[in-house]
C-alpha cells in the first residue's frame, strides 16, 4: 500500500510542559505514547462534540506535531493558544506538508489501524489516496469533512473510542464528562459502519433511508463500498431495504471494533 496525501499541515508544539498540557486538553491518552507514533485525537466542545480532529505525532520528549487539514490549521492553532495560559511551551506556525502513507516503512506508525501503517514526509506529489481510503473503510477510520461535519458528532459517533483516540482512564479534558457518560451508560446510538452495494454508491453526504425514515449519512465512498454514520437501533428495526438514493445497502462492522450491529448488545 502506497498513497500520497495532500492538503495537510503540521502544527509544532514544543516545551517542557507540552505533554501534560496536551494530556489535559485532547481526547487521546498520551501518557504512554512512544516517539515515532501517531494517535488520532480530537479537541471537543464543552458539550462533547468534535471541534477539531487531528493526528498527534510524537517526535521527542518535549515535541509534538499535530497533523490536520490545512483548511483548519490556523483556526486550530488559534484555539490551542487560548488554552496556553502559563504553560511552558510554544505553538509554532502551521506549515503545509505532503504525507506518504505505506505499509512498509515510515517515520510515524499510525496507531489507528490494527495493521502496520506508516506516515512520512515526502516531496510535493499528486494526491493518490485510493488505497489509503480503502484501508480507512476497512478499519472504520473517519475524517472530518469526508465522513462527518465538525461541531456535529461525538467521538463515539465516529469510532474515535475504538482506535485509541479516547482515553477513558486519564483525567479531565475538555468535553470529558459527556464522553465518559456515553461510554459508561452505553448510550451511543450512532456508529460509523461499512456500507456496500451491488451498484456504485452515490456521493458522500447522501442520506441513508429506510422507507422515508432518515437513519444516517453516507461518508467516504470508494466504488461500491464506503463508510457511513448510521443509527444502529433504527437499522436493526428496518422493515424495508436500507437505501442511499437507488443503491440498496448492506451494513458491516469495521475490523477490530468492539460494538455490535445489534444495539441491544452494546449497553454498558
Amino acid at each position: 500500500m502506497n498513497s500520497h496525501l495532500i492538503g495537510l499541515s503540521h502544527i509544532e508544539i514544543v516545551g517542557e510542559d507540552v505533554a501534560s498540557w496536551l494530556q489535559n486538553l485532547v481526547t487521546a491518552d498520551l501518557e504512554n505514547q512512544q516517539e515515532g507514533t501517531a494517535l488520532g485525537a480530537a479537541l471537543l466542545t464543552p458539550q462533547g462534540k468534535i471541534l477539531f480532529d487531528f493526528l498527534i505525532l510524537r517526535t521527542g520528549s518535549h515535541t509534538f506535531l499535530l497533523e490536520c487539514k490545512t483548511e483548519m490549521a490556523n483556526s486550530l492553532a488559534q484555539r490551542l493558544a487560548l488554552y496556553k495560559m502559563r504553560a511552558k511551551l510554544e505553538i509554532r506556525t502551521a506549515i503545509n506538508v505532503f504525507i506518504g502513507v505505506s505499509d512498509q516503512s515510515g517515520t510515524w506508525r499510525d496507531m489507528r489501524f490494527g495493521t502496520p501503517v506508516w506516515r512520512r514526509l515526502i516531496e510535493p506529489a499528486e494526491n493518490s489516496r485510493h488505497e489509503y481510503d480503502l484501508l480507512r473503510v476497512a478499519y472504520g477510520v473517519a475524517e472530518s469533512g469526508a465522513d462527518y461535519q465538525l461541531n456535529d458528532a461525538f467521538p463515539h459517533d465516529v469510532n474515535l473510542d475504538q482506535n485509541g483516540g479516547v482515553g477513558f482512564r486519564k483525567g479531565c479534558y475538555v468535553g470529558q464528562e459527556v464522553v465518559s457518560r456515553m461510554q459508561h451508560r452505553g448510550t451511543a446510538r450512532k456508529r460509523l459502519v461499512i456500507v456496500s452495494s451491488d451498484t456504485p454508491l452515490p456521493l458522500p453526504g447522501t442520506p441513508i433511508l429506510v422507507g422515508e425514515r432518515d437513519i444516517g449519512t453516507l461518508g467516504t465512498v470508494v466504488g461500491n463500498t464506503g463508510l457511513a454514520i448510521v443509527r444502529l437501533d433504527k437499522a436493526a428495526e428496518a422493515e424495508f431495504p436500507i437505501m442511499a438514493t437507488n443503491a440498496e445497502l448492506s451494513l458491516a462492522l469495521p475490523l477490530g471494533v468492539t460494538f455490535n450491529l445489534n444495539p441491544e448488545t452494546n449497553h454498558g
